[in-house]
C-alpha cells in the first residue's frame, strides 16, 4: 500500500523539529526558533479551548491536531530550564519520543482528510452487495379499528407530524369524512409542541381551516394535560356551515367574533312570536364579568337583519341581553286607553303604556314606599305627546280620588276638554301663578288640620281612609314658557321650587311640563332634584336623538345608555343605492313618534315605550270617574280668608303680587316694591300686602332682587 504524500512530509517534520527541540534551548537560549516554537504551543492551547467549547461534533479530534505543537512548546521549555542536557540525556530523550510519538499517530495529516481522502488507486470493481429488505417496526396490536388504522397509515406517511402517535380516530356520525382523532407524543412525558393546524390538515387534504386543535381532560383509564391533543377534521361540517349555517353557528362566526356586533357573546336560544311579529335572540357574554358591547348595525348585517331603529331594539340586562327583531315597527301601533288600565292598584301604579316588548310600563299616583304623594316630570316639543299623557295621568288620579288643577300658557282644545272633568283650569301665566300661590297657602292649611282619630295635625299619608284632605296635583303645562313670563314668572319659579321641596309630605304634587329641564329654562338645580327623586321622568320625542337622550340623562341618576327616538318610523325598502341609480324618490312611509317616550325607571334604567292613547274626540268621561274631586269645605274656607280661592281668571287684583304704588306731591306714581313671590295674597287677612321676616338667605336674596328703586 502506498504512503500518502501528506503522511511522508508530515514524518519528515518530526525527524527534523526533533534535533532542534534538544539542541536549541541548551546552545542558544535566546536564540528566536525558541520563541517560535512557544508561540505555536501557545497558538495549539487556543485550539483547544475553542474546540472544548464548541458543540459542533468532532471535539477530540480537534484537541488531537493541536497536540504536537503543545508538546513541542512543553519539550523546549523543559529543555531550556534543565542543566545541559538534563540527568540521563532527558531533553534529548523528550525530543525523540516526540518525534517517535508524531511519526506514529500523524494527527495533522490524518486527521484533515476526513470525507475527502484522495484515492491511491482505483479500486477493482466488487461485485454489490445484496440488498437486505429493511425489517418494518413492529407495532403491536391494540386492537384498533380499520379507520384508526388507515389514519395511522396516512399520519406515519406524514413522518409523524409534531412527534405524536393517533391513538384513536372516530368518525363522526352522519359524516363521510368528519373525524376526531386523538394524539399523543411519541416520548412518554414530552408535551406536543410544534403541531399546528396545517401540520395535521395536509395528510388528510383538507384546508387549515376545517381543523380545530383542542386540549384532552383526563378520564379514567387515560391520561391528559399537554402530551395529549385532539383535532377535530371536519370538512363537510364546515362546507354546510358556509352554505347552511345554524343559528348558534351564524351568531357565533358573524356576531360573537372580534370583528362582530357583540364581541365575546353566545347564543342563548332563538325564539320567534307570530303572534306578535317578532323574533327574539336571547344571548349572554361567554364570560360572565364582561358587560355586552353591542352595535346594533353590525349585530343586523349578521343576522341578515333590515338596519332599521324602528324594528330592531336591544335591552342589556347585565351580562345578558335581548334582541328583538320586530316585522312592522311595534311603537307605531296604537294602544287605547281603558279605565281598567289607569285604575291604580293598592300602591298606586297604573299602566301608562307599553314597551317594545309588550310589557306593560307602570306610573304611579302616590309613593307608597315613601309614604307621600308624588311629583312628575314630562319633557317633549310641541306634537310630541305631552297633554295626550296628561290625559292619562289625570285620569289615574281622578279615579284614585284625588284633586288636580291644570294651568297652560295659552288656552287649546284639549285642555279645555280636561278642564270638564277636573277641579281646576286656567290658560296664562297669571293663572298658573294663583294656583302655585294656593298650593303653597295650602301647606300651612293642612299643616294644621286635625285628624278625626287623635284631633291631632299629621303628614299626609296615602291611601289612609282618616286622612281629611285629598291628595292635591298640580299641572303646570309650558313651565319654561311661563316661569320666564315678564311678570309673572318670578312668582312662578319661586313659588314652583317651594312647592317641590314642602308640598310632598302635605299631600301636594307638582307636575311640570316643558321642553328643557335646565336651570336657564325655569327648572332649578333644586327642583329638578327633587322632581327626578320623587317621579318617574317620562321624556317624549325633544326634537332630535341627541337633545332627547341629554334631556333623559339630565333626570337619571346614572348615565344608562338611553334609547333613540327617531323623528318618525320608517320601514327600510328596497335598496338606496339602486334607487339612487335610477333616479327614484324614497318612499314616504313614515309613521309619526307621537305619543313614543322614554321613561325614567326606579332603579335609574331608561326605558322605551309608546304611551296610552287618549282619544279627545271622543267623550274622555269614560276615563274619569262620573264625581270630580274637590278641595273640602275647611281648605276652601281657609284658602278664602287668605284671599287667595276665587276665580283666577279675573285680572290682577290691587296689591295682590306687589305693593300697591304711593302716589308723591305731584300726583305721579311709584312703585315701593315688588314681592318675589312672597306679597300680600298670601296674608291670612286677604288683600294688603305684608312685610315678612328674612329668615334665610334665599329670602335675603328675594328681597334685594325686589328693590326696585335701590
Amino acid at each position: 500500500m502506498t504512503t500518502p504524500r501528506s503522511v511522508a512530509l508530515e514524518r519528515l517534520a518530526y525527524t527534523l523539529a526533533a534535533p532542534v527541540l534538544a539542541v536549541a534551548p541548551n546552545i542558544y537560549p535566546d536564540n528566536p526558533v525558541n520563541q517560535v516554537v512557544q508561540l505555536a504551543g501557545a497558538a495549539g492551547i487556543g485550539g483547544w479551548i475553542l474546540a472544548a467549547k464548541s458543540d459542533e461534533p468532532g471535539a477530540g479530534r480537534k484537541i488531537l491536531r493541536w497536540t504536537p505543537l503543545v508538546l513541542a512548546a512543553a519539550i523546549d521549555i523543559a529543555a531550556k530550564n534543565t542543566t545541559g542536557w538534563g540527568p540521563w540525556w532527558t531533553d534529548g530523550l523528550l525530543a525523540a519520543g516526540w518525534a517517535a510519538a508524531g511519526y506514529l499517530v500523524m494527527p495533522f495529516s490524518r486527521h484533515t482528510r476526513r470525507r475527502h481522502r484522495p484515492a491511491l488507486a482505483a479500486p477493482a470493481p466488487q461485485p454489490a452487495p445484496a440488498e437486505v429488505p429493511e425489517q418494518p417496526v413492529v407495532v403491536p396490536d391494540d386492537g384498533a379499528d380499520l379507520l384508526t388504522r388507515e389514519v395511522r397509515m396516512m399520519w406515519e406517511n406524514a413522518g409523524m407530524p409534531g412527534r405524536t402517535h393517533v391513538v384513536k380516530a372516530t368518525r363522526h356520525p352522519g359524516q363521510r369524512h368528519d373525524m376526531t382523532i386523538l394524539l399523543r407524543a411519541s416520548e412518554t412525558g414530552r408535551p406536543i409542541t410544534g403541531l399546528s393546524e396545517d401540520a395535521v390538515a395536509a395528510p388528510f387534504g383538507v384546508p387549515s381551516s376545517d381543523v380545530v386543535l383542542a386540549e384532552v381532560a383526563s378520564q379514567p383509564g387515560r391520561q391528559g394535560g399537554p402530551g395529549w391533543l385532539e383535532a377535530r377534521i371536519t370538512p363537510d361540517a364546515n362546507q354546510r356551515r358556509r352554505t347552511k349555517p345554524t343559528d348558534q353557528e351564524k351568531w357565533t362566526d358573524r356576531v360573537a367574533g372580534p370583528k362582530g356586533g357583540a364581541p365575546g357573546s353566545e347564543l342563548v336560544h332563538k325564539t320567534r312570536d307570530d303572534e306578535r311579529g317578532v323574533t327574539f335572540y336571547r344571548a349572554k357574554m361567554a364570560d360572565s364579568t364582561e358587560t355586552p358591547r353591542i352595535d346594533l348595525n353590525k349585530v343586523c348585517r349578521g343576522l341578515g337583519l333590515p338596519e332599521d331603529d324602528s324594528c330592531v331594539f336591544v335591552l342589556i340586562d347585565g351580562n345578558e341581553f335581548l334582541i328583538s327583531a320586530f316585522d312592522e315597527p311595534p311603537l307605531s301601533q296604537i294602544f287605547p286607553a281603558t279605565r281598567e288600565l289607569l285604575t291604580p292598584d293598592a300602591k298606586g301604579m297604573y299602566v301608562c303604556g307599553y314597551t317594545i316588548t309588550g310589557q306593560p310600563v307602570k306610573n304611579m299616583v302616590f309613593q307608597h314606599d315613601k309614604n307621600a304623594a308624588r311629583h312628575g316630570l314630562i319633557l317633549g316639543v310641541s306634537r310630541s305627546g305631552k297633554t295626550q299623557y296628561f290625559a292619562i295621568d289625570m285620569a289615574a288620579m281622578s279615579l284614585a280620588g284625588q284633586v288636580v288643577w291644570l294651568s297652560t300658557v295659552r288656552k287649546d282644545e284639549k285642555t279645555t276638554v280636561l278642564g270638564r272633568h277636573i277641579d281646576r283650569q286656567g290658560s296664562n301665566a297669571l293663572w298658573m301663578a294663583r294656583s302655585l300661590r294656593a298650593a303653597q297657602a295650602l301647606c300651612e292649611i293642612r299643616a294644621d288640620m286635625p285628624w278625626p282619630h287623635d284631633g291631632q295635625p299629621h303628614d299626609y299619608k296615602p291611601g289612609d281612609p282618616r286622612c281629611p284632605y285629598r291628595q292635591l296635583n298640580i299641572f303646570a303645562d309650558e313651565f319654561m314658557t311661563a316661569a320666564q313670563d315678564a311678570e309673572f314668572g318670578e312668582f312662578i319659579q319661586t313659588d314652583g321650587d317651594d312647592l317641590t321641596v314642602t308640598g310632598l309630605k302635605y299631600g301636594i304634587g307638582f307636575n311640570p311640563a316643558g321642553q328643557s329641564p335646565f336651570a336657564h329654562n325655569g327648572f332649578s338645580t333644586e327642583m329638578k332634584d327633587n322632581l327626578r327623586q320623587n317621579s318617574r321622568p317620562t321624556i317624549f320625542n325633544m326634537g332630535s336623538p341627541g337633545a332627547t337622550r341629554k334631556a333623559a340623562e339630565g333626570t337619571m341618576e346614572s348615565p344608562y345608555d338611553v334609547p333613540t327616538i327617531p323623528a318618525r318610523y320608517a320601514r327600510t325598502e328596497g335598496s338606496a343605492i339602486e334607487r339612487a341609480m335610477r333616479g327614484e324618490a324614497d318612499p314616504e312611509n313614515g309613521v309619526s313618534t307621537g305619543g313614543v317616550a322614554v321613561i325614567v325607571l326606579d332603579n335609574g334604567r331608561a326605558v322605551l315605550m309608546r304611551s296610552l292613547y287618549a282619544d279627545f274626540d271622543t267623550d274622555l268621561a269614560e276615563l274619569f270617574p262620573d264625581e270630580v274631586h274637590r278641595l273640602t269645605d275647611h281648605e276652601i274656607s281657609e284658602l278664602g280668608k287668605r284671599g287667595l280661592w276665587f276665580d283666577w281668571n279675573e285680572p290682577v287684583r290691587p296689591g295682590e303680587f306687589w305693593p300697591e304704588p304711593d302716589e308723591d306731591e305731584d300726583g305721579d306714581s311709584k312703585p315701593r316694591r315688588r314681592g318675589g313671590g312672597k306679597g300680600g295674597g298670601r296674608s291670612s287677612k286677604g288683600g294688603g300686602g305684608r312685610s315678612e321676616k328674612v329668615a334665610s338667605p334665599r329670602q335675603a336674596l328675594e328681597a334685594i332682587k325686589s328693590l326696585t328703586d335701590a
